[in-house]
Formats: structure tokens, C-alpha cells, sequence
């Protein structure tokens, strides 16, 4: 079991009010995900849950215990961070089983555990090379070894992408989502990349200034965001707002169409613009299109398309695709 539940969770620094009374139920085996912009507050909660903060107020409960006055290492949790935090003095084995020999288990149950995670991990040709003979990426499976040998109830993750670079990043990402398969284990995961969150939760939680926005599955988010912060953040490029009147809509504050609902159009299109980027990406094309009223508008077109700079373009809204939101920022169903 690692279920997790937050109540109303309060967190201040001094005055400074960071987590503004969260609410939320973590199921046994989700991948869950906390996505927003620095200074959300998003590590911070993570932090909270494994007991490296303490909440101001509220409870947090694992498999159904309060452990809001547990230390860190009686709460079933182990962490993955952002730095690797690997003893250079030690070997891979050492680093993984560390844990264990404090706790005093047997060594025929660490020898068992360390040899079932380093072949999970592919780890079994670096069991004897210290962290500095070893890749970011090697050096990162350590660290994620080193959490699953203590068999925890949740597994906590605070951006450990971030250090690798793109090519890494990307291998990294696919490898913790096949062990969430063969573990089936509960994972909290903290993260400034929309791509990661999308391609890696099971639901997503969108912070902003300490409260939630919205909790969905990753579609539920890009398809059916609850206001317009949800739907300017989900989505790169991100989606491109603009004054209801522009388009005739003179009762909606501002409406929202992603990039991938424009088309440029011959005639008949909504607006008019001077095309002032281009982006080839191979597969995609992203125009960015100067309009007088609506600003700068980026448009994504499926596959390779040649336009030129400081060209006049028309551009065509799929108006079964436009979001519309009222003055406050929320959704008008």
C-alpha cells in the first residue's frame, strides 16, 4: 500500500504564506505530478510530505497514519533528488545498501534487494565504480536504486532530471516510467517540465501561489483546462489568448485557441499579421505571427512549411477549439 492524503495543509515562512491550504488524495500505484512556476510552492509540499518541513497547519497522512510528527525516516518515504547526494567515497553497492546496513537488516536480504535493483536498473556492470566513474544518468539510476532497495510505501522525486542533459533527460524519463510499471509503486514527482508531466503521470496537479489549480490526467488538462492559467500553462507553445471582440465575441473577456487550432489561411481568416519567426522543427512547423490587435500569435503547423519573414499572412481559427474565459480568468462553459 501508498496511499497518501493531504488536509488543508498550511505552510508559512515567518509571514510569507507558501501552501495556502492543499487538499489531496494520492492513490496506491499513481504516478502523480506537481507542475507550476517557480515559486508555487510545489517543493516545498513535496518537502512536507517527506518530513524535511513541517506543515503550519493541516495533516498528511500515509496509508491511513497521521505522520505530521514523524521524522523523515519513520514515514515509509524515499527520496530522489534533484543532486545525486552519492557518498564519493563509496562503491555502487555501498551507495545503494547503505541504507539498509543502518537499519540493520540481514545481509542475505541486502545482498537479495541490491542484486534485484542493480538488474532492474541495468546497473550490474558499475556495482564496484565509485560516482565519479559514473554518467549523470548512471549516477541518477544510483540514486533511484539506492530508494527502491529500502522497498518504501511512496516514492518521492524532486526534478531529478533537471542536472542531465536533453538526450539523457529523455532516456531518463522513459526508464522511471517502465519501473513505475514493474514496481506498481505509489510516486510523487516534483517538475518544471510540462513535457515530463505529460508523458509521465497518471494525473497532474497544477500549482500556482501556493493553491491548486487543477488536478487531471494529462489530457484532461490540455483538452479541458479550468481556467486560464491551466491553459496557458499546459501546452508548448502555449496557447494564444486574446480579446473575445476580436473575433466577434463581445460578451467573453478573453478567448483561447492553442497553436495546433490555427491554420493560415488565403482569405476568409479571423485576423491579419506579419510573420515575424519561423521555427523548423522537422516534424512541425511553428509560424509566430505580429497582429496589430491580438499580438503575437503562434501558429503550429503539422510537418515542413516555408514562410518567410515580414510576409502579411491571414490566419483561420477552428472556432469549435476556442476556449472561452470570463474577466476573473475562469472557464465560460
Amino acid at each position: 500500500m501508498g496511499t497518501l492524503k493531504l488536509k488543508n495543509v498550511h505552510k508559512s515562512f515567518g509571514s510569507v504564506k507558501v501552501i495556502k491550504g492543499v487538499d489531496l488524495d494520492v492513490l496506491d500505484g499513481e504516478f502523480l505530478i506537481f507542475v507550476g512556476p517557480s515559486g508555487c510552492g510545489k517543493s516545498t509540499l513535496l518537502r512536507i510530505i517527506a518530513g524535511l518541513e513541517d506543515a503550519s497547519s493541516g495533516t498528511i497522512e500515509i496509508d491511513g497514519e497521521i505522520v505530521n510528527a514523524r521524522p523523515p525516516n519513520d514515514r515509509g518515504i524515499a527520496m530522489v533528488f534533484q543532486t545525486y547526494a552519492l557518498y564519493p567515497h563509496l562503491n555502487v553497492r555501498d551507495n545503494m545498501s547503505l541504507g539498509l546496513k543502518q537499519a540493520k537488516r540481514p545481509k542475505a536480504e541486502i545482498d537479495e534487494r541490491v542484486a534485484f535493483t542493480s538488474r532492474m536498473l541495468s546497473l550490474d556492470d558499475y556495482l564496484e565504480r565509485r560516482p565519479a566513474e559514473l554518467s549523470g544518468g548512471q549516477r541518477q539510476r544510483v540514486a533511484i536504486g539506492r530508494a527502491i532497495v529500502r522497498k518504501p510505501k511512496l516514492f518521492l522525486f524532486d526534478e531529478p532530471l533537471s542536472n542531465l542533459d536533453a538526450a539523457l533527460r529523455v532516456n531518463t524519463r522513459l526508464e522511471i516510467a517502465a519501473l513505475h510499471r514493474k514496481l506498481s509503486a505509489t510516486m510523487v514527482y516534483v517538475t518544471h517540465d510540462q513535457v515530463e508531466a505529460m508523458t509521465l503521470a497518471d494525473r497532474i496537479v497544477v500549482l500556482n501561489g501556493g493553491i491548486i489549480e487543477q488536478v487531471g490526467t494529462p489530457m484532461e488538462l490540455y483538452n479541458d483546462p479550468a481556467n486560464r492559467f491551466v491553459a496557458g500553462f499546459i501546452g508548448s507553445p502555449q496557447m494564444n489568448f486574446m480579446d473575445g471582440s476580436i473575433v466577434g465575441l463581445d460578451d467573453v473577456a478573453t478567448i483561447g485557441i492553442r497553436p495546433e487550432h490555427i491554420t493560415i489561411a488565403a482569405s476568409g481568416g479571423e485576423i491579419t499579421g506579419t510573420i515575424s519567426h519561423v521555427e523548423h522543427l522537422g516534424s512541425d512547423t511553428n509560424v509566430f505571427v505580429s497582429c496589430e490587435k491580438a499580438g503575437l500569435i503562434s501558429v503550429r503547423l503539422f510537418g515542413d512549411h516555408q514562410y518567410k519573414v515580414d510576409t502579411t499572412q491571414t490566419l483561420h481559427f477552428d472556432r469549435e477549439r476556442m476556449f472561452k474565459f470570463d474577466s476573473d480568468g475562469l472557464r465560460i462553459r
